[in-house]
């Protein structure tokens, strides 16, 4: 990561909001990305005012904050992290803000999975991409905005629970879609590992040239070892990802003939005009992009 993370960078992108301007009595929460921030929105409603540090089709993992960042960050009354490795700039942020909280973890008390990173074992930070770990979300953002604002406590319990049912009509959807494909055809190549919850939760293969984080660097060797595990194990289509470069998984399918089957959200919403500004709709999109393509692989 570049060392001109803070007060030497030139360009302070806006801070993308999910409410309507408040008043100072509002609560103030920030979401270090948008997938959660949606979240924050969803639970808090009218009674908090959202923004977000990762913009609409950024990505977390190389995110460099900016002043604009540092000083929304101060302003906080409740900051918001995923967790698990993902924000590693994080920290870093907080001390050059003057932020005096700790930030709440919502994946905390999420059943997590492990995988292997350049020989170490590391935890998945991706919890999002099933809606069945957002719930976990969901509990612990109720509780902190409970704490932050008791007067409101009441209101955040109602918006949890209503949300926690679109959650299990999300999962339901998801199962419709993709319990009846073929085992075989569940499989697909993307630009990194990012989907090992949604693969966990629907038995969906998923196929990467990159890791758990898109700051890591495939070898030769790596390349050409996922090339001939996707040609043995006949991975017809391809996807890239909204966040970060589509070169790499290009190349790859290009070598085994794997076959376009568009972009998905993978960690990070789209624009507000996109197909996925808001989690329920990318949960939705991602589900009918993937349960197309492998329709077509049989």
């Amino acid at each position: 990561m570049s060392s001109r993370l803070l007060f030497l960078s030139a360009a302070i992108p806006a801070i993308m909001a999910f409410t309507a301007p408040v008043s100072a009595a509002e609560l103030k929460a920030v979401a270090s990305f948008t997938v959660l921030a949606d979240i924050v929105h969803q639970v808090g409603g009218d009674k908090v005012q959202v923004s977000t540090l990762v913009g609409p089709d950024g990505d977390p993992h190389e995110f460099e904050p900016t002043p604009a960042n540092a000083k929304a960050l101060k302003a906080a009354d409740v900051v918001f992290v995923s967790g698990e490795g993902l924000e590693g700039w994080m920290d870093r942020l907080i001390s050059a803000s003057g932020f005096k909280g700790k930030p709440v973890v919502a994946s905390e008390g999420v059943n997590t999975r492990t995988m292997d990173e350049d020989g170490k074992t590391v935890t998945d930070p991706h919890v999002w991409n099933s809606p069945v770990n957002v719930k976990v979300w969901v509990a612990n953002i109720e509780k902190a905005l409970s704490a932050a604002d008791p007067a409101d406590a009441a209101t955040f319990k109602a918006n949890a629970e209503a949300y926690s049912k679109k959650l299990d009509e999300l999962n339901a959807y998801a199962h419709s879609k993709l319990d009846k494909i073929p085992q075989e055809q569940r499989k697909v190549l993307t630009s990194h590992d990012a989907f090992g919850y949604f693969g966990r939760e629907y038995k969906v293969s998923f196929l990467a040239p990159l890791g758990v984080s898109t700051e890591t660097e495939a070898s030769a060797a790596d390349v050409a070892k996922l090339i001939e595990q996707i040609k043995v194990e006949k991975v017809k289509t391809y996807f890239f990802e909204n966040s970060n470069d589509p070169r790499l998984v290009k190349q790859v399918a290009k070598a085994t003939g794997a076959k376009p089957g568009g972009e998905l959200y993978v960690e990070s919403l789209s624009k507000p005009k996109g197909p996925a500004s808001t989690y329920e709709k990318m949960f939705r999109f991602n589900v009918d992009q993937m349960a197309a393509a492998m329709e077509k692989a049989s």
